[in-house]
């Protein structure tokens, strides 16, 4: 139980870790606040082409289920739990791209425009302006993206990714009510702290 356990947290945080690596280079670029272009009033052609193209990208990754992408890489891949973690990375990165996107846009630009149009990089501009007034948000939806990967961690464990998934399946064909029970448990635990970690977080950047 213990490894399986620990199988399916590596599972949903190796996924999650994924996504970030996709995730954020497509926020940093498809964000309009960090547009050099826009800063005249109207952003150009070229680059808001570019954003929208981006924009689409991020649709058509969270567009398709992670059970999905887990039946195909299984194909590729073979069993285990490599399939799982590239189904959560692809799904996860479009689902955090979304919302990224749409955090540091919705939040308040002003000082990122003052960095940008006294010299200021895009990356500096991000760091000052735009992520100190967005952290605690942004960590918040990491986390719970974390928790909801957990979860489809135990459903991509039905098709043979792997971790607690894959043993609840087996001891629901076995009909071995207590081991279900005892995994439905543990799942719910996973999730408590998760939901523990994501307020101890706020709490600290907050």
């Amino acid at each position: 139980m213990a490894k399986e356990t620990w199988r399916t947290v590596a599972i949903a945080t190796a996924g999650i870790a994924l996504a970030l690596l996709l995730a954020i280079p497509l926020t940093l670029l498809g964000t309009s606040a960090l547009s050099v272009s826009a800063l005249s009033g109207r952003m150009s052609r070229l680059p808001a082409f570019a954003r929208q193209l981006i924009r689409w990208l991020l649709i058509v990754l969270r567009s398709i289920p992670e059970l999905v992408w887990a039946l195909v890489f299984v194909r590729v891949v073979g069993l285990g739990p490599t399939a799982g973690v590239i189904a959560i990375a692809l799904t996860y990165a479009g689902m955090l791209g979304k919302v990224y996107t749409e955090i540091l846009e919705s939040g308040e630009a002003h000082a990122t425009l003052v960095l940008m149009r006294n010299g200021g990089g895009r990356m500096q501009s991000f760091f000052y302006g735009l992520l100190p007034q967005n952290a605690a948000e942004l960590t918040s939806y990491t986390v719970y993206r974390w928790e909801c990967a957990i979860r489809s961690s135990a459903v991509l464990g039905f098709v043979g990714a792997g971790g607690l998934g894959q043993q609840l399946d087996n001891s629901m064909k076995m009909f071995k009510g207590g081991e279900v029970a005892t995994l439905l448990l543990v799942f719910m635990l996973l999730v408590w702290l998760a939901d523990k970690a994501s307020s101890w977080l706020r709490k600290e950047l907050g």
